[in-house]
Formats: structure tokens, C-alpha cells, sequence
């Protein structure tokens, strides 16, 4: 039977989010520079984590995360009243390039720091080998949010590195297929399909760049805490590394694809561009945790089953 100091905690730790969601239900966009649809998969990670866990929680801990989880709550309702025109505003000072990533950055900053310290709080620094995607996924996403806000568009070069790779394979995608007429300069694909011309320009956030640092941070902090072989955390690693890739050519491709047959209307390719990724890339980092998590949970029963049957016959 599930232990209910972990039901309350999660309560607790989803209470802004579950908030947030019920007042300002429009703020939760799936793209992940234009909404808190990060909080719900941070939240996802976190149950995911936790439900199971066979530790009780003192009663004590969870009633400190309360009000940690009230300012938390308060920091979010204050937007609404003036902290994010405050923010707009002094964003200048700091030479921030686009506002709107600036502003959602400090959200992931305000919810990471709240979870880190709840789960500080709640199981002490074994709270990394215990629940750590959550935190490291809102931490993430406030780095590449504060990434985007001062170095948008190409003027990051490291990250844009890899971006013409990628547009060029996604024209040798069109081409071979034939699904339209494509070609590649630098970071800027031009495309012709059946509602006419369009020019696609990439920059490293849209060649998904962002989610494989994401990606690295969270399996990172999720293969700290399983107790497998080191060899076998590095395939894990490698082939999240070559999954996310691949999810990402799928972003590209897609966006393309809704170019040359859907609608060259910029606003509709909008609108799709927003969700094309997250939509793609959370489920996948999720359903690939789930996936590990069952592979190595069912490895190791294998493995005391065997040695069970071992210790009988000697």
C-alpha cells in the first residue's frame, strides 16, 4: 500500500502547479519558451519518482515544504498584478534580447528552487538519488530560457553549430521523397509545395539544440541514481543521445512538412511551430525514463532469481 506521507508530499509539490493551472489555464502552452507546460512534466517526473517510495516522510518535513509552496504560489498570482510588467521593465537594464523568454525563465527559476529545496527539505542530499528529473528538468529549462533570452537566434554560435546539418538532411529528406521542392543555405531552407513558396530560417532552439541538453542533464541525474554497470549507463546514455537526435530531424521534418502541404500562413505555421517540439520530445525523454526504469528493474530480478536458484544447489 502506498506510504501517504509521499501522497502528501507529492500534493504539496504539485499544489503551484495544480494552482497555476486552474487560474491561468492560458499560460500553459505546450512550447517551451511560450508557457508552463514544463511544470507538467516536471511534475510527471516527480510522481513518476516517488510513488513506491517505501521511505516515510516525517510529518514535521512536509508541514516546513507548506509554506515554501505559499510563496511559491504567491510569487505566481503576483504576475498577474504588476511582478510581470516589473520584470518586462527592467529587462532592458540587463540587456535582454527577447522578453518573453526572459519572463518564463524566471518561473522555472522561482519552481526549480522550490523543488530543490522541498526535496532538500524532504529527503536531504540523498534527494538526487531519489527524485531528481524534476528539479534538473526546471533548472534546464531555465538555463536554456536564460540562454534564449540573451543569445537569441544565431548569435549563440556553439549551439547554432549544428543547426545546417540538420537543415540539410531535412532537404535531402523533401527531395528523396518528394514531397515538395527544397533547398539549403546556412540555416535557411526554402521551400516550395503545393501552397507555394516559403523560407524557413532555423536557429538552435528550433533544430531542438535545447532539449539534448535537457535530455543530458535529466538522464544524468537519473542514471547517478540507478546501481547498474557503468557500461550499461553509457548505452543508455548513447542511445537517449541518438533518440533525441532523431526526434528532433522529426521536429524539423515536420515543420516542413506543414510548410509544403498544410499552409504557408505564418500565423497557422506559428502556432504549429510552438508545440511541434515538446509535443515530441517530453513524451519521449518520459516514456524513454519508463523504459530504462523496466529494462533494469526487470534485469536485476532476473539476476536474484538466478542467484536464488544458485545458492539452493550449492
Amino acid at each position: 500500500m502506498q506510504n501517504k506521507t509521499v501522497i502528501y508530499a507529492i500534493l504539496i509539490l504539485a499544489s503551484p502547479t495544480i494552482l497555476a493551472l486552474a487560474a491561468f489555464p492560458d499560460s500553459f502552452s505546450l512550447s517551451w519558451n511560450q508557457g508552463r507546460g514544463g511544470f507538467l512534466f516536471a511534475m510527471a517526473f516527480i510522481a513518476a519518482e516517488l510513488i513506491g517510495l517505501k521511505l516515510i516522510i516525517p510529518k514535521k518535513r512536509l508541514l516546513v515544504i507548506i509554506p515554501l509552496a505559499a510563496i511559491t504560489i504567491i510569487y505566481l498570482i503576483s504576475l498577474e498584478f504588476g511582478l510581470r510588467n516589473y520584470l518586462i521593465s527592467v529587462a532592458p537594464h540587463f540587456n535582454v534580447l527577447l522578453k518573453d523568454s526572459w519572463t518564463w525563465m524566471w518561473d522555472f527559476i522561482v519552481m526549480a528552487i522550490f523543488f530543490v529545496a522541498s526535496m532538500t527539505i524532504l529527503f536531504g542530499k540523498r534527494w538526487i538519488r531519489i527524485s531528481p528529473a524534476g528539479p534538473i528538468y526546471t533548472a534546464g529549462t531555465a538555463i536554456i530560457l536564460s540562454l534564449d533570452a540573451f543569445f537569441p537566434y544565431d548569435t549563440l554560435g556553439p549551439l547554432q553549430y549544428v543547426v545546417p546539418y540538420l537543415v540539410k538532411f531535412d532537404v535531402f529528406l523533401i527531395n528523396s521523397l518528394h514531397l515538395g521542392v527544397a533547398s539549403a543555405h546556412a540555416n535557411i531552407m526554402l521551400l516550395i509545395g503545393e501552397h507555394g513558396p516559403f523560407a524557413l530560417q532555423v536557429f538552435w532552439p528550433s533544430a531542438g539544440v535545447h532539449s539534448i541538453i535537457i535530455y543530458s542533464l535529466v538522464m544524468m541525474a537519473f542514471l547517478l541514481k540507478m546501481n547498474i554497470p557503468r557500461n550499461r549507463k553509457a548505452m543508455y546514455f548513447v542511445l537517449g543521445v541518438v533518440g533525441t537526435i532523431v526526434v528532433n530531424v522529426i521536429r524539423i521534418f515536420s515543420l516542413s512538412l506543414f510548410v509544403l502541404k498544410v499552409s504557408t500562413n505564418v500565423n497557422e505555421f506559428e502556432s504549429f511551430h510552438g508545440i511541434a517540439g515538446e509535443i515530441m520530445f517530453l513524451p519521449w525523454l518520459f516514456i524513454f525514463l519508463l523504459i530504462v526504469t523496466a529494462v533494469e528493474t526487470k534485469r536485476i530480478k532476473k539476476l536474484e532469481i538466478a542467484k536464488q536458484e544458485h545458492d539452493k544447489n550449492q
